[in-house]
């Protein structure tokens, strides 16, 4: 929702509330009553928009800043994982829970008239078993969604026994390197000026840079004195 819909919004709360009791004729105790009532619903409204596009704004900082996986945690690992699939272009709702039971399932896709469910394991230091896969089925068959339905996001990887039975199954597996490779495809870049590849916001103790990503490449430039370029880098809203 834009800020101006929820402005007016906002608006409509306000004014129902202070024109309602005028036309009906409230007493004054109850008309200065529903007024502050209606104030505070309307704060309500701008309050509520205002963490939505906060969670929105740290979601993309995620996918556009991270330069280091392993350092998030569970449910950061969440949130990236699903703000690339908003910007593949995937409605994405996020269900998982690190504080109670997410029936193991983390984000649920749609786009058209499609569903997908995604189970997300930040899983580094072992590999992701077929025991796993066989639950995730599992949870497949309770939401009556076949295999293709599913999707398995690690930072690690699966054993050839949890391959081959995802196969089987349908379900989408995404290990490390195919989570990179995704991720590079989102991510805000420029093209390196030295190989036409794209360049990553990077940051090192001189400040904010964009680096080319192609190894052997140097290519780089200097965002200290283009501060507004950084901060559009950040902020923009996702490609679809």
């Amino acid at each position: 929702m834009s800020l101006a819909i929820t402005l007016a919004l906002a608006a409509t709360v306000y004014a129902a509330g202070f024109a309602l009791p005028l036309l009906m004729h409230w007493p004054t105790f109850l008309l200065v009553l529903d007024s502050l009532c209606g104030s505070l619903l309307a704060a309500v409204v701008l309050f509520s928009w205002f963490v939505v596009r906060l969670e929105a704004a740290q979601r993309r900082h995620l996918v556009d800043w991270t330069t280091n996986l392993r350092l998030l945690t569970a449910e950061e690992f969440e949130w990236f994982v699903g703000e690339i699939f908003r910007r593949e272009g995937y409605e994405v709702t996020e269900t998982g829970s690190q504080e109670h039971a997410d029936g193991n399932i983390d984000l649920v896709l749609t786009k058209g008239s499609k569903r997908t469910v995604v189970q997300c394991k930040r899983w580094q230091s072992w590999e992701v078993g077929v025991d796993e896969i066989r639950k995730f089925a599992g949870t497949l068959m309770r939401e009556g969604l076949r295999g293709e339905s599913g999707v398995f996001v690690t930072l690690s990887n699966f054993t050839s026994q949890a391959t081959k039975e995802a196969g089987q199954l349908g379900v989408a597996l995404i290990d490390r390197r195919r989570l990179q490779d995704r991720w590079l495809r989102v991510r805000r870049t420029e093209p390196c000026p030295i190989c036409d590849e794209p360049m990553l916001v990077d940051k090192s103790a001189r400040g904010w840079w964009l680096r080319c990503t192609s190894t052997g490449c140097n290519g780089k430039r200097d965002l200290g004195s283009e501060p507004g370029r950084a901060l559009e880098l950040l902020t923009q809203p996702p490609q679809t």
